[in-house]
């Protein structure tokens, strides 16, 4: 919902021609106006579309209310049946009592306006992204979707195709050599090359040119179809309009693109890799039919099951290789190794469900699961002394502390009723969180008795939270936001130590302190 609040003393022209929409509308309605006594009801009705109210105060002019009303009523309608807009009018006594309840005071904002968004009936998140047609209708199609590329201001040399007439247009016209990304907003992998991209771009600014061109919708498909785009981010490569050859240095930095961008080269075949277990490894490699016989033959037995396109299996394997060398020589444990995308019978009857999985197996009896064997030296202390993992490590959720931890279900009710919230966004296994947590949770202890403060923390690891941790621009372990009763204000990017953090804490900006809180 957004939601549109001015005064009514204003002269708003396209007031009644908004009026008219939202009288004639019958569902999922572009336009609304609500009241005190109707809010709750409408956000509970239009719980299953995107909601986005917008105040707006009686501090703006009335060219510049036209303007807003203008813009929101072309996104409205483009937007109907997929997202809604509602407005609300702080100027008169039932939406001046709105605005109290949901703390909101447009007139402490820049441009005297505030949009707020809304997702099945809670609040979501403040929409602070540019006030244009593009970028409204782009969040109100994909909330939690990341900006478009076009609004970073560190983009401004990467040329922005939005249609196929205007690619084609490119084609024709441009006599400079042309490097096209094709990519999805949704994509890890383009949102990394992102910046190592734009950054080409200006260092090759005036001698080629960098595209970006998001095709990820179906209205694409003859396009991607054309350029063998099938999968994202795809890079190709044209002269004089033609396309050449694709470029595929998927891990190439700024100056990895702009000399390729001097000397374009199509990509060189790639050698297919060899299977582990064809390769000249003293491991053992077992199959789904030789691996009951094997322990039979082998009263100890260490095997690591693993995925041919597991990075940390491919890590692992030369460690692994370098203490078979010394093992399966005379020591009466060996080890050995199961390729579970090929032999899954083995894999399903242990319950394998990550890679790599090392097991210790005992006269052929499945002794312990050790995540904590890496390295060659690890691997072989434990074979000359099998003993019992240690326990693992309680988590940090777990442990009794000052911080709260949320996830995608408490997370917005929790921080609107908190006027200074510092969360952390982590993952467990991250080095620089581990060396945080102490820190942090000290930090959390200093302020318990506080009850206008918290600070609190997201595993982002967990399935449900992976939503959440995108829609609040985590792109890194550890992630710290600074939130006023629910709403983002800034990332702390500060030292992470406990005096730095209480320090921040204790001289939050003055406009934090007083800004309005979004119920």
């Amino acid at each position: 919902i957004l939601l549109f609040v001015y005064f009514t003393g204003q002269n708003l022209l396209c007031l009644p021609y908004l009026i008219k929409i939202c009288h004639i509308t019958v569902y999922c309605c572009s336009w609304y106006s609500l009241s005190q006594t109707s809010f709750s009801s409408f956000l509970i009705q239009k719980a299953n579309c995107t909601a986005q109210p917008y105040f707006l105060s009686d501090m703006v002019d009335s060219a510049s209310g036209d303007s807003h009303l203008k813009l929101l009523s072309d996104v409205a309608q483009t937007v109907k049946g997929q997202g809604t807009i509602a407005w609300v009018n702080c100027g008169d006594s039932e939406g001046r009592k709105l605005c109290k309840k949901v703390k909101v005071d447009p007139s402490s904002k820049r441009g005297g306006a505030e949009l707020l968004h809304y997702k099945d009936g809670t609040f979501h998140t403040e929409y602070n992204r540019p006030a244009t047609f593009k970028s409204m209708v782009a969040f109100l199609k994909d909330p939690s979707g990341p900006p478009l590329w076009e609004e970073n201001p560190e983009a401004k040399d990467v040329v922005h195709i939005e249609t196929e007439k205007d690619f084609r247009k490119l084609l024709k016209k441009e006599e400079r050599p042309i490097l096209m990304m094709f990519y999805a907003p949704w994509c890890g992998v383009c949102k990394r090359m992102q910046p190592i991209f734009q950054q080409a771009a200006t260092e090759t600014k005036g001698k080629y040119v960098l595209a970006g061109m998001n095709v990820h919708p179906a209205e694409f498909d003859g396009l991607k179809q054309e350029y063998n785009v099938k999968g994202y981010p795809t890079f190709c490569y044209f002269e004089k309009g033609k396309f050449l050859h694709h470029y595929e240095n998927y891990g190439a930095t700024a100056k990895d693109i702009a000399d390729w961008m001097r000397n374009p080269q199509p990509p060189q075949p790639k050698t297919p890799e060899v299977p582990w277990s064809e390769s000249d490894s003293p491991v053992f490699h077992l199959t789904d039919e030789s691996f009951d016989s094997f322990l039979e033959e082998h009263p100890a037995a260490l095997i690591m099951f693993y995925a041919p396109w597991c990075g940390h299996c491919k890590k692992m394997k030369p460690e692994y290789d370098e203490a078979a060398e010394i093992l399966n020589k005379g020591s009466p444990g060996v080890l050995a190794a199961v390729d579970s995308t090929v032999h899954k019978s083995v894999g399903d009857r242990f319950k394998i469900s990550g890679f790599p999985t090392l097991k210790y197996f005992e006269k052929g009896e499945d002794k312990f699961t050790l995540p904590q064997l890496r390295s060659k030296e690890k691997i072989i202390e434990f074979m000359h002394n099998p003993q019992a993992p240690p326990p693992p490590e309680q988590s940090w959720e777990d442990k009794p502390s000052s911080v709260s931890h949320l996830g995608s279900e408490d997370f917005r009710e929790a921080l609107k009723k908190k006027k200074h919230a510092l969360v952390m966004f982590y993952a467990p296994w991250c080095p620089h969180c581990k060396s945080s947590v102490p820190h942090f949770t000290t930090a959390a202890e200093l302020f318990k008795e506080d009850r206008k403060i918290v600070y609190a923390a997201v595993d982002c690891t967990k399935g449900q939270n992976h939503d959440l941790c995108k829609q609040e621009g985590v792109e890194g372990y550890p992630t710290f936001n600074y939130y006023n009763y629910g709403k983002f204000v800034e990332k702390y990017s500060g030292d992470r130590g406990v005096s730095a953090t209480s320090r921040y804490t204790q001289k939050l900006p003055v406009y934090a302190r007083d800004s309005p809180k979004a119920n």
